[in-house]
This record gives C-alpha cells, structure tokens and sequence, in this order.
C-alpha cells in the first residue's frame, strides 16, 4: 500500500488531510501508528463520518519517506484521481 502512496497524488498534515476529506478529495487516509492520539484522533472521527478508509499500519517515519518528506508524517491523505 505504501507503493501506491508513493505513486499517487497526496496531501501531507493533518490541516491539509482534514480539508481532503472534508471536500471529498481522499480516497484513504493513513495515520501514523506512533502518532500521538491527540493528534489522530479527530481526523479518524472525522473519516468515520465521511465514511474514508483508514490505515494504521505504517510509522511516522514510513509515511514520511512514501509522501517524499525529510520527516515523519503523522497524517497523509490519497486523493482521488481527477476526473
């Protein structure tokens, strides 16, 4: 899942992440295991009530390599394809 993450359009943070599912723009998010649940924990609400998938299954540090970042992401959102 990560290759496809590295492939696609993405949005990195949680500010942006939220935006993407708010507007309908993700296609799943991906949280950080390790990320602190403060952070987390509104954005996968939010997913639930959107109805967006949502996967824990990579580190900070794993997320941040796949979205091309020098540091670790707690949130990243893949976008739908244009139309």
């Amino acid at each position: 899942m990560l290759e496809e993450l590295k492939a696609r359009e993405k949005v990195v943070g949680v500010k942006q992440s939220r935006r993407a599912v708010r507007d309908g723009l993700a296609l799943r998010v991906f949280l950080a295991a390790d990320a602190d649940p403060a952070l987390t924990g509104p954005i996968r609400e939010q997913c639930r009530e959107s109805h967006v998938p949502v996967t824990e299954d990579y580190t900070m540090e794993q997320l941040g390599q796949a979205a091309g970042i020098q540091v670790g992401a707690a949130v990243v959102a893949l976008l739908k394809k244009n139309p």
